[in-house]
């Protein structure tokens, strides 16, 4: 499933890919480059935005919630979302590009000592270069997941 947020959805855009979902977010307000990427890319559109045409080929999803905790089960239940935690943080949450597993020794440089010595699992987003790992953020999303029983 590969998903388009609008503009004004960009804090569901981020918890989506931490979900491991391909979830573009489009920075435009011109409502024909949305619908042109959505059916170039055959992705789910999801809007806060009700005046999107209707369009042959092109699924639109009006999110109604206000808040991530309301936005991201509503969304999951729409569209048939079910969370599968081997896919969490799989992907970047700035660009959304698949993450690779690389060796410690390869980041060694570039994340702090304390992590380093205590983190044996590193991920690099080939795309922006930005590195992961397991760290608190983890069990923050583990329990923010809990809460809102997506």
């Amino acid at each position: 499933m590969k998903i388009l947020v609008t503009k004004e959805l960009g804090r569901l855009a981020k918890w989506l890919r931490i979900l491991g979902i391909d979830c573009e977010y489009s920075r435009t307000q011109q409502i024909s480059s949305i619908m042109m990427q959505a059916l170039r890319e055959d992705r789910i559109i999801l809007t806060r935005n009700r005046h999107l045409p209707a369009s042959r080929g092109i699924t639109i999803v009006i999110v109604e919630s206000q808040t991530i905790n309301e936005q991201l089960p509503e969304v999951c239940a729409k569209i048939g979302i079910s969370i599968e935690h081997q896919k969490l943080f799989s992907r970047c949450t700035i660009c959304n590009k698949k993450l690779q597993e690389v060796s410690p020794d390869t980041v060694r440089d570039f994340v702090p000592e304390y992590v380093f010595s205590t983190q044996k699992n590193f991920y690099q987003c080939s795309n922006c270069k930005r590195i992961y790992w397991q760290g608190t953020h983890w069990g923050n999303v583990q329990e923010i997941l809990a809460k809102i029983k997506t």
